[in-house]
């Protein structure tokens, strides 16, 4: 296996890299969620490490999730309450152990947007 994931998370609303976002991934099995990684994003909205590395890369689903309202509310455009898009769960599943899959976040307070990057 030589596959890993990554992230991207953009701020489109503000136009800037989303920094110090929480996501959190899950490997969904059938009794449930596994977590197996929290990570924050940096300063360019990228974790410093792949989410899932080589060593722990396999085919299967999973699940990110961003903490969107946590990093709304710290940069101030949480205006109302409750928000719009608070946690926003990203499933996918990966068939290829030896891809990278790339799984961008495009986020405003309002829309969400994801794909599979690379």
């Amino acid at each position: 296996m030589n596959g890993y994931l990554t992230t991207h998370v953009l701020d489109t609303a503000r136009g800037c890299p989303a920094a110090g976002m929480k996501i959190v991934l899950y490997r969904i099995e059938p009794a449930g969620r596994e977590l197996l990684a929290a990570m924050h994003t940096n300063e360019d909205g990228r974790t410093d490490t792949p989410i899932l590395p080589k060593q722990n890369f396999g085919t299967g689903e999973y699940e990110l999730e961003f903490m969107a309202g946590d990093y709304l509310r710290a940069t101030g455009q949480a205006t109302e309450s409750p928000l719009f898009l608070d946690l926003i769960p990203i499933r996918f599943g990966v068939a290829d152990p030896a891809a990278h899959y790339h799984v961008p976040l495009l986020l405003s307070p309002y829309s969400y947007s994801t794909y599979r990057g690379s």
